[in-house]
């Protein structure tokens, strides 16, 4: 899809999935916001018990723990493995740099190695507050040259693709961006409803009234992740991609909803990606909100399914 004068995704089903935002705005109704709570590691363990309408998805045999190597020691990964992969796929898991881990998302890795036939390195990067900026993406980085190195080895391919949500989104591109001249070592970046400007797109100020990730904790999200940094110093390329050289990037697709107060960071970054030379697609779904790929529902499911076939496609290729 071209970059400028395109259309809206999944615009058929718009009902339905204004339909499932409803009843997750109603599943959230009374539940206290992440910066209400204000204590990251409560609510992680809350979403490893299962609790909450974000709960940890539970782990299942196919995935593998294990660690690779990086400069501040031994980085967790969770690797999924079909029989024969043709590629395989860095992943970075989202939430807010605060949340996450490298196995709470394993139904939907699986499902992702099984049908692209990739095998997936998902990383355990460390997480704010406790690790600031720069660490998760000194892990990211680590765990993109560990694998750069090792692939064939490993895997039996160094044909590599690269995928993050969210602030893994962020962290992918940031990966690419400090790899500089050798980032097109992957072949394609799925880059999903991601932060790329961290001092807030004029979207994420607008976003009072946005479900999950409103202005209100966007900023709390920041001030874990980059305590200290003004306004200026988190427009600085090491930290917001939107601002970096992004020449020499492999081919890009990006993903967002319209209910998304990171739409302007997927809109800007496409065009930015285009600009500077690369190939980049930009798919904005009607009405989705963000996370919507997880929520279920027919836009969820073609986003997937397009997801599956873009990095199949790029490892696939001679």
């Amino acid at each position: 899809m071209a970059i400028t004068g395109f259309s809206l995704t999944d615009d058929d089903v718009a009902d339905q999935t204004r339909a499932t935002n409803e009843r997750l705005a109603a599943a959230m109704e009374g539940r206290p916001a992440l910066e209400e709570i204000d204590d990251p590691a409560a609510s992680r363990a809350a979403r490893e018990r299962g609790e909450g309408p974000f709960a940890q998805a539970a782990p299942i045999p196919e995935g593998i723990d294990r660690t690779v190597p990086g400069r501040a020691g031994a980085i967790p990964v969770r690797i999924f493995r079909p029989a024969e992969p043709r590629g395989v796929l860095l992943h970075l898991h989202g939430g807010g740099w605060t949340l996450g881990s490298a196995g709470a998302q394993d139904p939907l890795l699986w499902g992702m190695s099984h049908a692209a036939d990739v095998a997936v390195v998902s990383v355990g990067y460390r997480l704010a507050p406790e690790h600031p900026h720069p660490a998760a993406a000194d892990d990211c980085e680590d765990a993109a040259n560990w694998l750069m190195a090792e692939a064939a080895a490993e895997f039996g391919t160094g044909r590599l693709a690269i995928a993050g949500e969210s602030a893994g989104a962020h962290l992918a591109a940031l990966t690419l961006v400090r790899l500089a001249g050798r980032a097109r070592a992957f072949r394609a970046a799925q880059l999903t409803f991601g932060a790329y400007d961290l001092s807030m797109t004029p979207s994420q100020l607008a976003g009072h009234d946005k479900m999950f990730i409103p202005t209100r904790t966007m900023r709390w999200f920041y001030d874990q992740y980059l305590p200290g940094l003004g306004t200026a110093e988190r427009r600085d390329p090491t930290v917001s991609p939107l601002y970096a050289d992004l020449r020499g990037m492999p081919p890009a697709r990006f993903t967002v909803g319209t209910e998304d107060p990171l739409l302007d960071d997927s809109l800007f970054m496409a065009a930015r990606w285009q600009a500077a030379g690369n190939t980049a697609e930009l798919d904005v779904v009607a009405d989705a909100a963000h996370g919507f790929i997880a929520f279920g529902g027919v836009a969820a499911e073609r986003e997937l399914t397009r997801q599956v076939a873009f990095i199949a496609g790029a490892v696939a290729a001679g």
